[in-house]
């Protein structure tokens, strides 16, 4: 069912469960089968209960990802993962992320993915790197957006491209450890419920957030110095079917395709059209050629004056 919260401003008629992009037990064929919907990478195994990204030893990544391209505009993503460890707190590592984005299988620095990567991503940040004074408590919960140049800075566990998040204890947690990312009418609402009370919390609100269809689900984990188990117990996607009023639709109608993510009023989502200087060579070549068009006008104005003046000439005599 869909999940109800401060974040419901929005009048949802129903949901479905679509079965082709999610992930969830007993995982038959995954990652073996050509009839599977999912692959995997990396370190990631398959367990009766659960996918193993990573586990609880240094240097490793891995990930799942959905072979389908998603073409529902409006969806709800819950994601049921299990992160422990026998590491004490803050001597744990990285954390793991939940991704919808253009490219897919591709390693990276980023909890397992690329870097500068195009689409969503949600981390699972459960290691301070540059909060050592504790005045944001970690394990801490984030999105991003990504346009294919903005990169993530892992020193600053990604505060400069941050849109939103919270703090969650998702780590050696007592009870399941849940997150929702729900995208409606270009508005993305992320919650978290990991306190055992089976209520969704508010984590971030973004709106204007704009994503092209066709994107890839995943979910991606690394450890470095520092290890946990990072498990993925279950990914589910329901498609949400959405009151719209006439002005929205036709608002919709009107707009232009998406074609880069992109957050509305952002100036670090507005790409800059830069005019290329012209080279040396290019200078040469371009003054080159004008002087010899102007020559071959010049010849071609003084032929034909020339035969103008000549017949001109003959009709007088």
């Amino acid at each position: 069912m869909v999940a109800t919260s401060l974040a419901d401003e929005q009048d949802f008629i129903e949901d479905f469960l679509k079965r082709e992009y999610s992930l969830v037990k007993p995982y038959r064929g995954l990652g073996l089968s050509s009839s599977s919907q999912w692959d995997l990478m990396g370190t990631a195994m398959v367990t009766p209960d659960y996918v193993r990204l990573t586990p609880d030893l240094q240097s490793r990544q891995g990930a799942v990802w959905s072979r389908i391209p998603l073409s529902v505009p409006d969806w709800e993503l819950q994601v049921h993962f299990k992160i422990h460890g026998q590491g004490k707190k803050n001597l744990n590592g990285d954390g793991m992320a939940i991704w919808l984005t253009k490219d897919r299988m591709q390693n990276g620095p980023v909890f397992g993915n690329m870097n500068q990567f195009t689409g969503l991503g949600i981390f699972i940040d459960t290691y301070p790197n540059a909060d050592k004074n504790l005045d944001r408590l970690f394990p801490f919960v984030s999105v991003m957006l990504g346009n294919g140049s903005l990169s993530y800075d892992h020193d600053y566990d990604g505060r400069t491209t941050e849109l939103g998040g919270c703090a969650a204890m998702t780590r050696n947690a007592v009870y399941d450890t849940l997150l929702l990312v729900r995208y409606s009418k270009n508005r993305l609402t992320l919650m978290v419920d990991v306190d055992g009370k089976q209520e969704w919390k508010d984590c971030a609100d973004v709106t204007g957030l704009r994503l092209p269809s066709g994107y890839f689900f995943g979910a991606s984990s690394a450890t470095g110095d520092l290890s946990d188990n990072h498990d993925l117990i279950a990914m589910k996607l329901y498609q949400l079917t959405v009151e719209r009023t006439p002005e929205e639709e036709e608002a919709e109608e009107e707009e232009e395709e998406v074609t880069i993510p992109r957050v509305d009023n952002m100036e670090q989502f507005q790409v800059e059209v830069q005019e290329e200087e012209m080279s040396g060579v290019q200078f040469f070549f371009t003054l080159l050629f004008s002087v010899l068009g102007l020559g071959v006008l010049a010849v071609v104005g003084l032929s034909v004056y020339g035969r103008w003046k000549e017949n001109k000439r003959k009709r007088f005599y």
